[in-house]
């Protein structure tokens, strides 16, 4: 659990310094005054992700030439720092050469925010993020391996794209994209395998209904990457891009049996996205060993006062959370412990609980 979080020029803050509390912090405030932010920068320093942005520069304050974050967790003193010329990883004052080693012994998180509802309605790509951070998590090599597999994507479209095809530099791309994709097909297929079980009692638990919930893989590749390269090879010489491979892959949301995306209420979405945020933090603590920190980012505003404290119910008790929200008024819960944070532009004040 992190104990303390310090900010430097990161996004609206000039500068922040907090204690959070083993039970977590309540972060009170109207929308577009920071809340946001402080729980981005937890998941940056925690786990060097942004939900919010592609790269570190956004991060940065507007004017600023560089943004530090630190904090003290999981007995270490972490620090991340960003400028143009680059990032540097501490930890206890010592420089770390690459982000595996910053991330090998690091802490896990899950993040829910309003947009998780994107994962039963939104495209494929929202699905792929929600599984390469469950794997990336679970698993150092997926990390490498999906960065790999990116840029050996990125260089066989381009070959792709050239009015003169080089077959022997896009086979070699080819041969890169088949090993690393196998890996990560296999790494998001295991994970799936691994969160279905516990689908049903978050459902239930979220929901209050007998609601029987599913995913079905559907891999970009077909199930053989070496098949799927030899039989759209035609196809992509024409369309001049890589047709095949886990870039492609996505996963169907079953409800009963029916797709969630098309048949599922709005309601009925956000309780299942829900409960897949739920069931990732019960793979993180059962396969990853640790519990994981809770982020959650405003999201109570578009729940119901069941749903919203059934979910609060279902959290680990010993689990640190960070929440974000406008006001108070629909928690039931014992807050003692908790630390209470009025979030107002780009300051944070502790308040009396």
């Amino acid at each position: 659990m992190l104990t303390s979080l310090r900010l430097l020029n990161f996004r609206c803050f000039e500068s922040l310094s907090l204690e959070l509390p083993e039970e977590g912090a309540l972060f009170v405030g109207h929308n577009a005054q920071g809340k946001t932010s402080i729980l981005e920068a937890v998941c940056v320093l925690v786990r060097l992700h942004s939900p919010r942005a592609k790269s570190m520069r956004p991060l940065m304050k507007f004017d600023a030439s560089e943004f530090g974050i630190a904090g003290e967790g999981w007995e270490r003193d972490l620090q991340v720092r960003h400028s143009r010329a680059g990032s540097k990883m501490l930890i206890d004052g010592e420089e770390l050469k690459t982000q595996g080693e910053y991330l090998e012994n690091g802490g896990l998180v899950v993040w829910m925010g309003n947009e998780d509802v994107e994962l039963v309605r939104g495209s494929g790509g929202s699905r792929r993020r929600y599984l390469d951070f469950i794997c990336s998590q679970l698993d150092q090599g997926y990390r490498r391996a999906l960065s790999r597999y990116r840029r050996a994507l990125k260089a066989r479209n381009l070959l792709l794209k050239e009015p003169r095809l080089r077959e022997d530099s896009i086979q070699a791309y080819t041969e890169i994209l088949i090993e690393h994709g196998e890996y990560i097909t296999s790494a998001r297929q295991h994970v799936l395998t691994l969160l279905a079980p516990h689908l049903a009692n978050t459902q239930k638990s979220v929901s209050g209904r007998e609601e029987i919930l599913a995913f079905e893989y559907q891999p970009g590749s077909g199930g053989s990457m070496v098949r799927a390269f030899e039989s759209t090879a035609e196809s992509e010489r024409r369309q001049r891009q890589t047709l095949a491979g886990p870039h492609r892959d996505d996963f169907k949301i079953l409800l009963n049996g029916f797709p969630a995306g098309d048949y599922a209420s709005e309601g009925q979405q956000r309780t299942i996205a829900l409960a897949m945020k739920l069931a990732q933090g019960d793979v993180l603590r059962s396969v990853g060993g640790k519990m994981p920190v809770y982020l959650l980012d405003d999201i109570f505003g578009e729940l119901d006062l069941q749903r919203r404290n059934a979910l609060m119910r279902y959290l680990p008790k010993s689990a640190q959370k960070l929440i974000t929200t406008t006001n108070l008024d629909w928690m039931d819960q014992d807050l003692a412990g908790w630390s209470r944070y009025l979030v107002d532009a780009g300051t944070a004040k502790l308040e009396d609980s």
